[in-house]
């Protein structure tokens, strides 16, 4: 069964986020505490983790940027703010995924396994390496050069440029995008693609406030330029 790690310091939320998600067959952990989190996530080794953005002590925010220095765990960020300026932030940091409070835990419960199914899905064949304009991505190693020197990228930046890579020249729409990296059933809005192409943008591009590899084509979508 896949373990939930439960990150939140509201007493009756936590509860009902433990009933929900163990009759749906999660095995749940939780905390309320950011320092006891970065503990279980190290102990526990959950498959994805529910992290409130306000916490106390150590806010949700570094606990998630902590994670990610060791970890690809997915993480779905719970805030209680409902501005753009949050949910950019969480992604920026890390995060895969946020619900906004009050939610529903049928909405939760779709993000949940939204999340985990992308994180097994795999096409049983790797695809070859490929490189164009100086950057070079080898799947079968999961390695990324850039310019002749090795970048480190997280899963989904990972796949979003092998796949802008793969298709050089070509126009790739915003819907096309996120239905190959975040799959069909993607419940998020568009602002997820942009933080990702942002956070990829300062990784490969010499100037990442001019880019001249990945370029927004305005209305429709992103081209990798490889001339």
């Amino acid at each position: 069964m896949p373990k939930i790690l439960v990150v939140e310091d509201e007493p009756s939320l936590v509860e009902a986020l433990d009933y929900g998600l163990t009759i749906e067959g999660f095995t749940v952990v939780a905390t309320g505490d950011g320092q006891a989190a970065l503990r279980l996530v190290e102990q526990e080794r959950p498959d994805l983790i529910v992290l409130d953005l306000m916490l106390p002590g150590l806010p949700g925010t570094e606990v998630c940027k902590r994670i990610r220095v060791t970890s690809d765990v997915p993480i779905i960020m719970l805030t209680a703010k409902d501005t753009e300026v949050d949910r950019v932030l969480g992604l920026e940091l890390g995060a895969d995924d946020y619900v906004t409070k009050p939610f529903s835990p049928r909405e939760l419960l779709a993000r949940i396994r939204a999340v985990l199914r992308r994180g097994v899905d795999r096409s049983p064949a790797e695809p070859a390496p490929v490189e164009a304009a100086g950057v070079r991505v080898d799947v079968d190693r999961y390695e990324v050069t850039v310019r002749g020197a090795p970048v480190t990228l997280p899963p989904k930046e990972f796949a979003l440029l092998e796949l802008l890579v793969r298709n050089t020249g070509r126009v790739l729409t915003r819907d096309v995008l996120i239905d190959r990296i975040w799959g069909a059933d993607y419940v998020g809005d568009t602002k997820t693609l942009d933080v990702h192409v942002k956070r990829l943008r300062a990784r490969v591009e010499r100037d990442p406030s001019h880019p001249q590899l990945i370029v927004t084509v305005r209305g429709v979508g992103y081209r990798f330029a490889g001339d």
